[in-house]
């Protein structure tokens, strides 16, 4: 358990803001707000704060004030996600709810609110409905899923390839989930921008996230309908005929919940990388040398900046103890992803490489632990390593002091990430990406001249047998390894 600080550096508590100062992001009784200018200019910091004046599990108001607990400290976050016994899910039971503090016009409405779908069930209905979606993935073909990763990432790179610069959120990171989620759902004739943006504004907490939200379900239960009608070889096809029968509603839901979770997790997560990769010299030194893989970043970014920095959330069942906290029946629940990462209990030291620990927070953990993660881990993967190959020579093109995020309850956005690269031609999209392995820059290196080489020895020419057929420029004989990467990659 993190320790309890009764006020957080720097500041005094005897000219601390009256309770209620907007100003300091003070609500009723003096609690902080998790939204407005403070959260949403620094949200990891006023966690810290939070963690400061509390310990592990702290008090806070959501939009509207409704008041709910924050649970900072990764060892009370997988208590409170492993036991379903004392906390739920299902929000019905939310005081807030009930009494309609929490009510339909919240902007996080369309998180909370009950539906019916496996991340609101427990007990046999949840094995009922989570059952079905598990199944149904089951069924996805991931090496066919890896090849259309590389033919959109291909398609989304010749748009800019041309140029020698682009913004790799709004033009690549933002785009690849959705159109692999969409061939994966079976429509892909519904990926455009609307549906790109509609998923991204429908969790923001933004006054029109109701309406992105009625809009991503108009289309599913168009999808819904289209499959009942003509089944095909998908993944709603697949749910639709799964013994469990799940009614259109139900499929419906599913339908959403996989596609929002899949798609915002992803776009965040392949930003984060892709920005780690060009900014931090050791990964991109790593990366090139063959010390890291490119799915190796990938869980260093789930580390330092998982793609949910928390979910709304869960409700005690029962009186209980949570860090310290008094928790009574009724009582919601934030699941602090991001603050739960970096709880000093398991990560005293920041910087510290997580090269092969998979404890982090960003996908869950117990009943409700996230079933489609491998699949934003295959996007990201061969969407980052194709985009590495096409584009070897890419740099940031701004001071990374000039990068900016957005922030929300549930995420944080990277809003822009600049590149430039040498103009090179488009590619056919049925082909693999080029294979180059990035170069690293030389000024992230700062080391003693190398000793200089003693000239090789000139080996006496032996006579030229004649060919019969001259190689290709370049060829090699395929070892172990590259014909494994090549089955992995899909091409």
């Amino acid at each position: 358990m993190t320790t309890p600080s009764s006020s957080w550096p720097g500041t005094d508590g005897a000219t601390a803001p009256p309770p209620g100062c907007p100003a300091h992001g003070l609500g009723p009784n003096g609690l902080r707000r998790l939204y407005g200018p403070e959260a949403d200019t620094d949200l990891a910091g006023l966690y810290e704060k939070l963690r400061a004046e509390h310990g592990p599990v702290a008090p806070v108001l959501i939009h509207n004030d409704v008041p709910i607990w924050a649970v900072l400290g990764h060892s009370e976050n997988l208590h409170m996600i492993r036991t379903p016994s004392q906390y739920t899910r299902d929000s019905r039971i939310w005081r807030a709810v009930r009494d309609g503090t929490a009510g339909p016009d919240n902007p996080l409405a369309p998180v909370f609110t009950w539906q019916p779908m496996a991340t609101f069930a427990e007990g046999d209905e949840h094995q009922r409905l989570r059952g079905a979606v598990t199944g149904a993935m089951s069924g996805i073909d991931h090496r066919g899923v890896r090849r259309y990763i590389n033919r959109y990432t291909n398609h989304l790179l010749n748009d800019i390839c041309q140029d020698g610069q682009a913004d790799l959120v709004s033009q690549f990171a933002e785009h690849l989930p959705m159109m692999v989620m969409c061939h994966i759902l079976g429509m892909p004739e519904e990926y455009n921008e609307r549906m790109v943006q509609s998923a991204r504004d429908m969790i923001k907490g933004t006054e029109t996230a109701i309406a992105s939200n009625a809009y991503i379900m108009k289309v599913m239960m168009g999808l819904v309908a289209r499959r009942r009608a003509h089944p095909e070889e998908d993944f709603t096809s697949s749910l639709i005929a799964h013994p469990a029968q799940l009614s259109d509603d139900e499929v419906g839901a599913h339908l959403r919940l996989v596609l929002i979770a899949a798609y915002e997790a992803t776009a965040n997560l392949i930003a984060n990388v892709l920005r780690m990769v060009l900014t931090d010299p050791r990964f991109r030194a790593q990366l090139s040398g063959g010390q890291m893989t490119v799915p190796e970043a990938v869980e260093q970014s789930l580390w330092d900046e998982p793609p949910f920095s928390a979910m709304v959330g869960y409700f005690a069942k029962q009186e209980t103890q949570l860090g310290g906290q008094r928790i009574r029946p009724g009582d919601g629940l934030i699941f602090g992803i991001a603050p739960g990462n970096v709880d000093p209990m398991v990560r005293p030291d920041l910087a510290a490489n997580m090269q092969g620990n998979r404890s982090h927070l960003a996908f869950g953990s117990g009943p409700h632990e996230c079933p489609g993660q491998d699949i934003g881990r295959a996007i990201a993967d061969t969407g980052v390593d194709a985009l590495l190959m096409r584009l070897p020579d890419v740099e940031l093109d701004v001071p990374e002091s000039e990068l900016r995020w957005t922030s929300s309850i549930l995420s944080r956005h990277l809003v822009q990430l600049p590149v430039r690269f040498a103009p090179r031609p488009p590619q056919d999209v049925m082909a693999r990406p080029s294979a180059q392995v990035p170069a690293p820059r030389r000024d992230w290196h700062v080391s003693s001249p190398p000793p200089s080489r003693a000239p090789e020895p000139v080996a006496a020419q032996a006579p030229q047998k004649p060919a019969s057929a001259p190689p290709a420029e370049n060829e090699r004989p395929k070892g172990a390894w590259r014909r494994f990467l090549t089955w992995w990659r899909g091409y």
